[in-house]
């Protein structure tokens, strides 16, 4: 069992969603995806290399809007929001993370990861630099705040990409092969830090992953191919 409520409504509901890219020949990255997503769930979307694993969620995430379809977050429909919209939506709600980290190497961590805090603009700076410091303390990275993220090793500095993704308290965190470029400890590391937020926290969590040892810790996994959920799926 997840630690998502049973009875409580999905954080994220997708019907009949599809993405195609215009051109001379189009290109569909989804095709006909329905997919619900409870709170406090830890999920993984595999499938192989080009299945559109990525393409789905950027769309779940509202980085990418679809072609056809709609997709609820948290019993909101984000249909037809316009740019300003999704820009706040995201910046309030949901958390990212991705292989590179793209923290901002001329800040310091703890400048990192209170930039979204400033950018939603909610409180002051000193604040911001507060809870920055209190998320960077909660995932082990103690006594490195001041620090440039190039003074870091990459297991850290996923946790400081981490730290900066939860800077809004968000409901979701969509993470993209966040161990993709980590060795295998700190794979370990980020992979139980993520599943520590669903259990402890109750965020949602979804992730893109090729590595098993990584989605054997969700809750459920979700196979993709040639855009299309495909629940016989499994990986080779």
């Amino acid at each position: 069992m997840s630690g998502a409520e049973s009875a409580s409504p999905p954080v994220i509901r997708v019907e009949q969603v599809t993405r195609t890219l215009a051109g001379e020949v189009p290109v569909t990255l989804v095709q006909d995806v329905n997919l619900e997503i409870e709170r406090g769930e830890f999920v993984c979307v595999m499938g192989p290399s080009g299945s559109g694993k990525s393409s789905l969620l950027y769309l779940l995430g509202l980085l990418d809007v679809p072609t056809r379809g709609r997709i609820w977050i948290d019993g909101e429909d984000t249909t037809g929001f316009d740019d300003d919209r999704l820009t706040d939506f995201r910046l309030a709600r949901l958390g990212y993370v991705f292989q590179f980290h793209f923290l901002l190497a001329e800040f310091s961590v703890v400048d990192n990861v209170s930039l979204p805090i400033r950018k939603l603009g909610r409180v002051g700076d000193d604040t911001a630099r507060e809870r920055a410091a209190k998320l960077l303390d909660q995932l082990g990275l103690e006594g490195q705040h001041d620090k440039k993220p190039s003074q870091l090793s990459g297991g850290q500095r996923q946790r400081v990409a981490i730290a900066r993704a939860l800077a809004n308290d968000p409901l979701v965190i969509l993470a993209d092969e966040p161990t993709g470029n980590l060795d295998s400890a700190s794979s370990t590391n980020v992979r139980d830090v993520l599943r520590g937020l669903t259990r402890e926290l109750n965020k949602t969590v979804v992730a893109v992953t090729h590595d098993a040892q990584f989605a054997a810790a969700a809750d459920r996994r979700i196979g993709i191919v040639d855009g299309r959920i495909d629940l016989a799926w499994r990986p080779g």
